[in-house]
C-alpha cells in the first residue's frame, strides 16, 4: 500500500506562512511571500473561493492582494477585518464580497482572464487603495486600513497576532518579548508589558480577558491585563527529562464540546534543543479556569511547528517541521488522522473549516476538514471521514433480539426448558 497523500487544494507563486478561513463567505485566505529581498518572489494575500464541485471541495483564486515588499507571516480574522503581521508591523485590511451587477466591471477594474474559473489582476494604482477582482459573478474588494509598528527589537519581527472575543482589541507579540494590545480598527495602543525574556512564540486570548503567552524562555504565563496570574507547570506534573529542557511552542483556547461556558487550553511542548535522536513532543490539555493540567500525550518525535483548533473545540490540528499533518480529538488527545511529510518541508500554519456559516455545506459527509500551508507554496486539504456510530436505541434493540434468539435456541435444543 502506498503512502497516504493529501490533495493539493491550491499552489501560490510564493511561500505560504499564514492561513484563515471565513466560513460566512466561503473564503480561504492564504498569505506569504519572499520578503524584501530582490529575488523576484512576490508578496501577497490570496483570497480563495471554496466550492463543492462534483462532490469534492475545491478552491479557486478570487483575489490577489499585493503587499509590495512585505511578506505576511501571521494572520488573524475578525469578521471582515484581517490583521496581517508584516515584518515589524501589523497591517489591518478590510475585505468585502458582493455579487457582480454587470459583465463589464471586470474590464474596468483591469482584470485579466486567468482561466475558466479564475479572474485576477488589478492596475498598480488600484492595488494600494484596495482593488476589486471578480470570479464567476462575485466581486471582492480589499482596503488597507491602519498599520502600526508592533515590535522594537534589534531584529524586529511580529510573530503572532490575535483578536479578543468581541473583536474590539487585538494583541501582538514578537521578538522583543513584549505584549502590546491595540484598539480595533484605530490601532491605538491600550496596553504594553514585557511578558518574556526573549521572543514570544505564541499567545491566546480567552473570553474572560485572560491572556496566555509562551516564549523562548521556556515559560508559559497567564495574564490579566499586565498582571501575572499564574504560570503553567508542565514538566513538574508530566513526563520529566532531567537533562532535556522543553519549551512551549503553541497555545490555543477552545470550547468544551456540549459545554460552551467552559474552556480548555491546549499547548504543545517541544525539545528546546535539537538532538541527534530527538525525544518526543507533547500535546497537553489544561483546565481553562484553574490552568491545571488535565492530560498530556506524546505526539511523536517530529518537532511540532503549529497548532490549530476547530471552532467547536472538538478537534486539534498539528503541523511539523518535516511537513507532516495530523488531526487529534481534543477530549482524549487521540490521533485520528496523519499524513507523513504531506508537504515535505515545514508546515507554517493549519486552520479548520468552521462548523458555522457555509461550513456544513462545504464539508459534505466528512466530519471535519483541515487546511495546511507550508514554505513549499502549497495549500493542502485534509478530510476526516465521519466516524460511524450506532444509536443507543439500536444497541438496545439488538440486545433484546439476541436474548430472544438465545431463548428460542435453548427451547429447541432442550424441550421443556421453559
Amino acid at each position: 500500500m502506498g503512502r497516504r497523500r493529501a490533495p493539493e487544494l491550491y499552489r501560490a507563486p510564493f511561500p505560504l506562512y499564514a492561513l484563515q478561513v471565513d466560513s460566512s463567505a466561503g473564503l480561504l485566505i492564504a498569505a506569504g511571500g519572499g520578503g524584501a529581498a530582490k529575488t523576484g518572489i512576490k508578496n501577497g494575500v490570496h483570497f480563495l473561493q471554496l466550492e463543492r464541485i462534483n462532490g469534492r471541495l475545491s478552491a479557486s483564486l478570487l483575489h490577489s492582494h499585493d503587499t509590495e515588499t512585505r511578506a505576511t507571516m501571521n494572520l488573524a480574522l475578525a469578521g471582515d477585518i484581517l490583521a496581517a503581521g508584516q515584518d515589524a508591523h501589523c497591517q489591518l485590511l478590510r475585505f468585502q464580497t458582493r455579487q457582480q451587477k454587470g459583465n463589464n466591471k471586470a474590464e474596468k477594474a483591469g482584470s485579466k482572464d486567468q482561466g475558466p474559473r479564475q479572474r485576477k489582476g488589478v492596475a498598480p494604482a488600484e492595488q494600494k487603495t484596495g482593488a476589486e477582482t471578480h470570479c464567476e459573478g462575485v466581486e471582492l474588494s480589499v482596503e488597507n486600513l491602519q498599520a502600526v509598528q508592533t515590535d522594537f527589537s534589534s531584529d524586529p519581527l511580529q510573530k503572532v497576532v490575535c483578536f479578543n472575543h468581541d473583536n474590539t482589541l487585538l494583541a501582538t507579540g514578537g521578538t522583543d518579548g513584549y505584549v502590546r494590545v491595540w484598539q480595533v480598527p484605530s490601532l491605538k495602543k491600550v496596553l504594553e508589558f514585557r511578558a518574556h525574556e526573549g521572543e514570544i512564540e505564541d499567545l491566546a486570548l480567552g473570553p474572560d480577558g485572560k491572556l496566555v503567552t509562551v516564549g523562548w524562555d521556556l515559560k508559559a504565563s497567564v495574564w490579566q491585563k499586565d498582571q501575572l496570574v499564574t504560570q503553567l507547570h508542565w514538566q513538574e506534573n508530566g513526563p520529566t527529562f532531567s537533562n532535556m529542557p522543553y519549551r512551549y511552542q503553541a497555545c490555543r483556547f477552545g470550547q468544551v464540546p456540549d459545554q460552551p461556558a467552559r474552556l480548555r487550553l491546549f499547548t504543545v511542548q517541544i525539545p528546546h534543543k535539537r538532538q541527534r535522536q530527538p525525544p518526543p513532543c507533547y500535546l497537553t490539555a489544561w483546565d481553562g479556569s484553574t490552568f491545571l493540567p488535565l492530560r498530556t500525550k506524546s505526539c511523536g518525535h517530529e518537532v511540532i511547528s503549529c497548532l490549530g483548533i476547530s471552532e467547536s473545540g472538538t478537534f486539534l490540528g498539528l503541523g511539523t517541521v518535516t511537513g507532516s499533518v495530523a488531526i487529534y480529538i481534543a477530549f482524549s488527545l487521540q490521533r485520528l488522522y496523519y499524513v507523513r511529510e504531506a508537504h515535505g518541508i515545514v508546515v507554517t500554519d493549519v486552520a479548520f473549516l468552521p462548523e458555522k456559516g457555509r461550513g456544513p455545506e462545504l464539508l459534505g459527509s466528512h466530519e471535519t476538514a483541515l487546511f495546511s500551508v507550508a514554505v513549499d507554496s502549497r495549500c493542502q486539504l485534509h478530510l476526516l471521514p465521519s466516524r460511524r456510530s450506532v444509536p443507543v436505541w439500536l444497541l438496545l434493540l439488538l440486545c433484546v433480539g439476541l436474548i430472544i434468539v438465545t431463548i428460542l435456541l435453548l427451547q429447541s435444543a432442550f424441550p421443556g426448558f421453559l
